[in-house]
């Protein structure tokens, strides 16, 4: 055991609206004890709450992003009582990828090492990806006779189609950062040490973007992956009509006009 934090919260230092969450267990290469699950799980549920946090990067320390289930504690918890075994799915993985899909600003992963399992899963609950060159990703659950979770089957759908994700589940084969990029799951591969910086770069970008909008883009995107399109055309006016009424869309219109650069204040 280590007296260091499971897991960082710190604010950029060039843009304190940008918040740092990085998985701290570099030693076990992020594997997912239980502490680390529920340091992670308060530290999204505090940033829900955070009213001047406009965009967020998710990292890991050291060499991995996170390799998924610790199966040390796995194989213990199997031992002790097979049938409680899975029931950190619910308290744990689901929270988790559901906290993170619904922060009400943008979601970077600097996926900075290997990313495997659940680990995968929480990436996927980002909005976009920088991953480090020649980095590997992988499925992992059928390789231990399980199927997916932490949202991974639908992440993964939505994020290169229902073939390949099944390809990927069903295989179990790792694939690269740069396929992942060919595939259009992560936004830029770039070396291991810019993975951050570059990170903290597109983030700092959309700290200064709309923020409101991009929290409807959010929900749009992610129910109109499992919706029917009356129910997404629904919902999208719907979003609109919120928007309307908000100061950062009646400004930037007039900014518009006038020719100005528009400045969005989450209002």
């Amino acid at each position: 055991m280590t007296d260091d934090p499971a897991v960082l919260l710190t604010r950029d230092d060039v843009d304190p609206a940008v918040a740092l969450l990085t998985l701290n267990r570099p030693v076990r290469y992020n594997a997912l004890t239980v502490e680390l699950k529920t340091a992670l799980l308060a530290a999204v549920q505090e940033l829900a709450k955070t009213t001047d946090v406009r965009a967020l990067v998710v990292t890991g320390s050291g060499k991995a992003f996170c390799v998924g289930q610790d199966l040390g504690e796995h194989a213990a918890a199997l031992e002790a009582d097979p049938d409680s075994a899975f029931d950190t799915v619910t308290e744990h993985y689901n929270p988790i990828v559901l906290g993170l899909s619904a922060l009400p600003f943008p979601v970077v992963a600097a996926v900075n090492g290997p990313c495997v399992g659940a680990g995968l899963g929480f990436a996927l609950a980002c909005d976009l990806r920088v991953a480090a060159a020649g980095l590997k990703f992988s499925t992992a659950f059928v390789g231990i006779g399980l199927t997916a979770d932490s949202g991974l089957s639908a992440g993964l759908a939505h994020a290169v189609g229902v073939s390949r994700a099944t390809e990927l589940l069903m295989l179990n084969e790792t694939f690269t950062a740069e396929d992942a990029a060919s595939w259009g799951l992560v936004r830029a591969v770039v070396p291991g040490e810019e993975v951050v910086p570059a990170a903290l770069e597109l983030a700092r970008r959309l700290a200064a973007g709309p923020t409101l909008a991009y929290a409807e883009v959010k929900r749009a995107v992610r129910r109109g992956a499992v919706s029917d399109l009356p129910t997404v055309l629904a919902e999208e006016a719907a979003a609109q009509a919120r928007l309307a009424a908000t100061e950062d869309h009646r400004a930037a219109v007039d900014d518009f006009l006038h020719k100005r650069r528009p400045e969005f204040r989450g209002r």
